[in-house]
């Protein structure tokens, strides 16, 4: 029997409001959609201090319940101590557990013990990723099987990732729902104008800057030839960090390097004047940035390979090493007609699989599954769908 109104606690992320990054931006959208759905929600929220004085506190923000954990540690120890200390608080209270990432899966046990019911989406592979040493590399590949098993269902946002997951559970236990952007269809330019960029004549990435995103061969690409337009790279730069540097020293005059930005309306803006949007990620799943710029009606030009493919599929040209990059820059400044079909396709792209509507809808199909009940509630949307894709 349906409870009269269903729980849920998220965890994983630094918490909400959102203002660091994809998953944070998933928890909020979910959280408000599922409180006007008639859910209890509660999401946790990291508290970095210089001492404990108060572990766990309780705030509201628009009707969600704001679970604020304080840690004292910092870097990698203050995520573990974080992860730890939600799970010990979740474990006493009611609802479904709905886990972001498996970085610290470990803790998950602890939450079976409890008899808690646990979704947990399982992000990409992340023990793959060669930035990492054998030791990360070992923590992660050994939380990916314990989050595996210490959930009771799974959630892959790439039919990839799925693909991964089902060589260590059932495919049964396995749904696959993608990651979801709002349309963008006009954005003031104040905020491009102020990078002493012009709309339509620059190209963009939004991307960590490491090697895994290819951010060194797409500056090296763009600086290969003279260009009458410029790229602007958004992501933290540091001078201690040998990547950032040969990043630095690679770029000229024309590439522009803010840094992050964390306002989501001058991101926003700067996504959909540019010409077109640089994505070099080489690994993971559906990532958020690339999904935001298909919504944005952005041209593509993407690394090639199967993440980024199934994802952009025609509203993207794609590159392998960093002269075919430079070549497909060249094609997205010249060609017009191209830049058209490509920002046409990605909106189409968009709005068949990555709407928000099915994608929330469809987490809480999962959560509803946990308690007992078959599906969820018709959704009060222009066109109720499961969202899985």
């Amino acid at each position: 029997m349906k409870p009269e109104q269903p729980s849920i606690l998220i965890l994983g992320t630094r918490g909400i409001p959102a203002a660091h990054g994809g998953f944070e931006t998933f928890a909020e959208r979910l959280a408000l959609f599922l409180v006007a759905r008639g859910w209890k929600v509660g999401v946790y929220c990291q508290e970095e201090v210089e001492r404990v004085d108060q572990r766990v506190r309780l705030d509201s923000w628009s009707g969600i319940d704001l679970i604020h954990v304080q840690v004292a540690s910092k870097g990698p120890r203050a995520t573990l101590e974080f992860d730890w200390q939600c799970v010990l608080d979740a474990a006493r209270r009611p609802g479904v557990c709905l886990v972001l990432g498996y970085n610290g899966a470990v803790f998950l046990t602890w939450l079976r013990l409890m008899r808690r019911k646990v979704i947990t989406n399982m992000d990409g592979i992340e023990w793959r990723r060669p930035k990492w040493g054998r030791a990360a590399r070992t923590w992660f590949w050994l939380n990916e099987w314990i989050g595996a098993w210490a959930s009771h269902r799974l959630v892959a946002d790439h039919p990839i990732i799925a693909d991964h997951l089902a060589t260590r559970r059932p495919r049964s236990a396995i749904s696959t729902i993608a990651y979801g952007a709002d349309p963008v269809t006009s954005a003031p330019e104040a905020p491009v104008r102020a990078l002493g960029l012009q709309p339509g004549k620059y190209l963009i990435s939004i991307a960590r800057i490491e090697p895994d995103n290819s951010i060194l061969p797409i500056v090296e690409a763009f600086c290969s030839r003279k260009r009458d337009m410029k790229l602007v790279v958004l992501g933290t730069l540091s001078d201690q960090i040998p990547y950032h540097a040969a990043v630095r020293k690679a770029a000229n005059a024309s590439v522009v390097l803010p840094g992050a930005i964390y306002d989501q309306a001058a991101v926003k803006a700067l996504r959909y004047h540019a010409r077109a949007y640089m994505h070099g990620h080489t690994v993971g799943g559906t990532n958020p940035s690339l999904v935001e710029a298909l919504a944005a009606g952005n041209m593509v030009i993407a690394h090639d390979n199967p993440y980024n493919k199934w994802v952009a599929g025609a509203a993207a040209i794609y590159f392998t090493d960093t002269q075919s990059c430079a070549e497909r820059m060249q094609q997205a400044m010249e060609d017009d007609a191209l830049v058209k079909a490509c920002g046409e396709a990605a909106r189409t792209r968009a709005r068949e699989a990555f709407r928000w509507e099915d994608v929330l809808l469809a987490y809480e199909n999962e959560a509803y599954r946990l308690l007992g009940v078959p599906s969820a509630r018709t959704a009060a949307i222009d066109r109720p769908s499961p969202g899985a894709v």
